[in-house]
């Protein structure tokens, strides 16, 4: 079990990375809307994949964050809630990535998504009961 929890940590890790990412250059950068959340989905995205794993549900690779829930959700319901805001950003994994979709993004959406990975980023440690540090940049 150890070394499952640290490979889920890995994952998660990477999630922070996204996250951090995103936050940094929100702050930084603001007018990057697209890429700040690009990388919140990109965090979501890794730690309901390090979730499953924790719950040893297989899924295929794949940016589709309704999916990811759908297969979360066989096993605990509490991440239903999760549904519509995630299907929002879901969006974010690609829409945003080519110029030639055009994505309103505004400084609230922004923070949403901001504060959406977050909210996820903390149910998932919550419910494996595992900790992972992060750079405090998250949460400023």
């Amino acid at each position: 079990m150890k070394n499952q929890i640290e490979y889920i940590k890995t994952w998660m890790i990477k999630g922070d990375h996204d996250l951090g990412t995103a936050k940094v250059t929100y702050i930084h950068i603001p007018e990057y809307l697209d890429t700040v959340t690009f990388h919140c989905q990109q965090a979501i995205e890794k730690y309901l994949k390090a979730y499953l794993i924790y719950l040893s549900i297989q899924f295929k690779y794949t940016h589709d964050l309704v999916y990811l829930l759908s297969r979360i959700s066989q096993k605990d319901n509490d991440f239903e809630t999760y549904y519509d805001s995630l299907s929002e950003i879901q969006g974010y994994a690609v829409e945003v990535r080519y110029p030639e979709e055009t994505v309103y993004l505004s400084n609230k959406k922004v923070e949403r998504a901001i504060d959406i990975a977050k909210q996820v980023r903390d149910e998932v440690l919550s419910k494996m009961d595992i900790s992972v540090d992060y750079n405090e940049i998250i949460d400023k």
